[in-house]
């Protein structure tokens, strides 16, 4: 028998559960005060509403009432925001304490504790208290528990903060330190109003990276322009352009993650290729010679002089040269001699012309172009390096940078277009105009605003809280919050979310065909579609030079199902432009999911008579929109209806494809050995054949078309789900297949032809 004390510990005990089962949601069973879910902030508890554009709120159901515990309860709020009573010297208590929680801990509201990131470098933003009623001034210091990464400081102005976070793989827990002259406890050694969270970082290792390189001319000296006292203080030598270069590019992610998040498409950003190097990201690393895995900047050296860089691209800012656009062309020859791209691979380049040099006589930059584009498996960005002393060189350096009023010694360095003199101006032309480059590398055209007009100008307000006086406008500055900043487009940031360099681990499998296409059907409709799904069309007025106008779809990422086919109508269109545009020419460009184009230059003549034929029989058909230009001298349009549209008994029982490096012309056999012929019999004597299997039903469904100003190569698609080899060039141009929407058959081939085959789309019919 049990003794009669444990009966009695046994009565109580559970008189206290049922005590505790039997309370109100306002506390638990030791009568502290349980926070309910309607008054939780999802970040930190505090009650504040939390910006939708900025974080996704946890959902109340993930808070769980448990048993009350057996000694006193222990706070489990998603981050831990703390303080003590404000006796001087006690310090900052361990993270799991139970004491109130400080009015002055920072309040995050950028991202919550416990999410998932993908680059190395983060933006965090946040508030001190209330702003508008308690406008703070102090300091921010960010810290890793486990001291991975030393503290790095931060200003706190009028209440808020901008703060830079070094990450590694996997969970990172950080803690976040307010201190203020005006605040109790201030300058101890343990501040004691703090916010801990722990985010987690995973790299994006599955996309292609953004390779970051250093060009140098072959007999360069490995220098860049600077003034006497910055050489004399950080030197101007290779090994400081580095630390610069990779201290922008994480400047470039941390900014455009961001931006991506605001904007509801996820974390995404590029990643750069890293490699195991001493850390030049804080001073630390530098004086302990700490290794770490870190970008990786490129150094190769072409096969021209200095001379001979500097003197070829005078055109890029002299009207009257005659070699514009040279310096792009031996970075791309640089480019493709050092990196080597295999067929069907591209590498994404951005390209910083070490030798680009100030000439004060001329009053013009030599050395520097800023152009982005694309060839044949490269896609390149190309700057100048004469921005780049204004740039830091590691997270220390990030507000003095953007901060500094230096003025601009046009006696070494550039005042670039009169738009940068001061230090901390040229830092945002530098490393600004440099990613406007990066987002054309991306595919990105110019914008009606951000980054890709000029808007880079202020890019360094994402990183800072208060702005210094301007050259360039003549304002004091002040205060620049998150409505102050500088954006990427919403159209910039669809195209990323399609790029396979912002392609996230959980994404899955890439689609391979990428392509878009458009078909007029009846009542003056466009069925668009894309076997990725359709991601968003723009529509351009009469004009228009940057889109003003466009329509998104369903992304399969929480915004909607991915929509493959798509019905549109010019009065669809033409609801969304203003009055005046209501009647005018329209050009629509249409987007894939997996990053493909489709232009329409003229929507209304599409879906015109011109699209449409009567077959022999009576029926309706409509000519697709065309691939390739037609714009080859001789140029002729030719069509093709096959006979076993009109005559159901007439089989097709062999193709048969011309071609030699690019589409010569196709050759349509039936079982009476009648031909009808498309183009020419030209490249391979005889062709190459791709017989049907007619005792099965077998039929042509659609072909698979490589083309760009020409059409390079062809494949024919079957019934039985076959494909035949591509005949011509398998890697010319892009990628594009032409099958007919739901409900809808092939009744022939239509396009035009020159020495070879320089337009082709299909006839669809019910």
């Amino acid at each position: 028998m049990a003794p009669a004390f444990l009966k009695e510990l046994r009565r109580r005990s559970k008189a206290s559960f049922r005590s505790s089962d039997n309370s109100s949601n306002e506390t638990n069973g030791f009568g502290i005060p349980t926070p309910s879910s309607s008054t939780l902030n999802s970040n930190s508890g505090n009650g504040a509403a939390t910006p939708p554009m900025l974080m996704n709120s946890n959902s109340a159901s993930d808070l769980t009432t448990l048993p009350p515990p057996t000694r006193p309860a222990i706070s489990t709020s998603a981050s831990n925001r703390y303080s003590v009573s404000g006796m001087s010297g006690l310090g900052s208590p361990a993270p799991q304490s139970a004491l109130p929680t400080s009015p002055y801990a920072p309040r995050i509201v950028s991202i919550n504790d416990g999410q998932c990131v993908y680059q190395k470098v983060l933006s965090v933003q946040g508030v001190i208290a209330d702003p508008s009623t308690q406008a703070w001034e102090g300091n921010l210091t960010v810290t890793r528990v486990d001291d991975a990464f030393p503290p790095i400081n931060w200003p706190v102005c009028e209440g808020y903060f901008k703060a830079l976070v070094y990450l590694l793989p996997g969970p990172n827990r950080l803690r976040f330190d307010f201190t203020s002259p005006k605040l109790s406890n201030n300058n101890t050694s343990n501040p004691i109003h703090s916010t801990i969270i722990t985010i987690h970082m995973s790299p994006s290792l599955g996309a292609p990276p953004l390779q970051l390189v250093i060009l140098l001319a072959k007999d360069s000296p490995a220098t860049f322009d600077a003034t006497p006292a910055r050489i004399e203080k950080e030197g101007n030598g290779l090994e400081t352009a580095i630390q610069k270069f990779r201290m922008a590019a994480y400047l470039w992610q941390a900014y455009t993650a961001e931006q991506m998040c605001r904007n509801r498409l996820g974390r995404r950003v590029f990643r750069t290729e890293e490699e195991w190097v001493t850390g030049t990201s804080n001073y630390r690393d530098r004086k302990n010679g700490t290794m770490r895995s870190e970008a990786k900047i490129h150094v190769v050296r072409c096969d021209k002089t200095v001379a001979e860089i500097r003197d070829v691209e005078l055109a890029q800012q002299n009207p009257h040269g005659k070699r514009r656009g040279d310096l792009f062309g031996i970075a791309m020859e640089a480019m493709r001699n050092y990196f080597r791209p295999s067929p069907g691979q591209t590498q994404y380049c951005s390209v910083m012309f070490l030798d680009a040099h100030w000439d004060k006589e001329i009053n013009l930059i030599r050395g520097h172009a800023a152009v982005g584009g694309g060839g044949s498996g490269i896609a390149l960005a190309i700057f100048g390096s004469h921005a780049l002393h204004s740039y830091p060189s590691s997270f220390e350096e990030v507000v003095p940078a953007f901060t500094d009023c230096t003025p601009t010694d046009t006696d070494y360095v550039a005042n670039d277009c009169n738009e940068s003199g001061s230090s901390w101006e040229a830092a945002n032309i530098g490393i600004g105009a440099h990613l406007h480059e990066v987002g054309h590398l991306f595919t990105c055209p110019h914008e009606e605003h951000g980054i890709m007009l000029r808007d880079y100008v202020t890019l360094g307000r994402s990183f800072i809280t208060r702005e210094p006086y301007s050259t360039r406008t003549k304002s004091k500055g002040g205060l620049v919050l998150m409505k102050d900043e500088c954006v990427w487009h919403r159209l910039d940031l669809l195209r990323f979310r399609s790029h396979p360099c912002f392609a996230l681990p959980f994404d899955g499998q890439r689609h391979p065909d990428d392509s878009v296409q458009a078909w007029p059907v009846e009542k003056d409709s466009v069925i668009v579609t894309a076997a990725s799904g359709v991601a968003f069309l723009e529509i351009f007025a009469e004009g228009d030079t940057e889109c003003h106008y466009w329509l998104e779809f369903g992304d399969g990422n929480g915004n909607g199902p991915i929509q493959k086919q798509i019905p549109l109508t010019i009065q669809q269109l033409r609801s969304r432009l203003p009055e005046k545009h209501k009647t005018s020419k329209l050009k629509v460009c249409i987007k894939s999911r997996a990053g493909g184009n489709h232009d329409i230059p003229d929507f209304a003549q599409l879906v015109s008579k011109a699209s449409k034929i009567k077959l022999p029989n009576g029926r309706p058909a409509f000519r697709s929109s065309k691939l390739g230009l037609s714009e080859m001298e001789g140029s002729t349009p030719e069509e093709v209806v096959f006979h076993s549209t009109i005559e159901q008994t007439k089989l097709l029982t062999q193709v048969r494809v011309y071609h030699g490096n690019s589409l010569d012309g196709i050759e349509f056999v039936y079982e009476d050995s009648t031909t009808q012929l498309f183009g020419k019999r030209g490249g391979t004597p005889g062709g190459s054949e791709f017989n049907l299997d007619t005792r099965r039903g077998e039929v042509i469904t659609g072909f698979y078309v490589r083309s760009g100003v020409w059409i390079d190569g062809i494949a024919i698609m079957t019934s039985l789900g076959r494909k035949s080899p591509v005949y011509g060039q398998a890697n010319g141009g892009s990628g594009h297949t032409l099958i007919p929407p739901i409900g809808y058959s092939i009744a022939g081939v239509t396009g035009s032809c020159a020495n070879w085959v320089d337009g082709f789309g299909i006839l669809i019919t019910r």
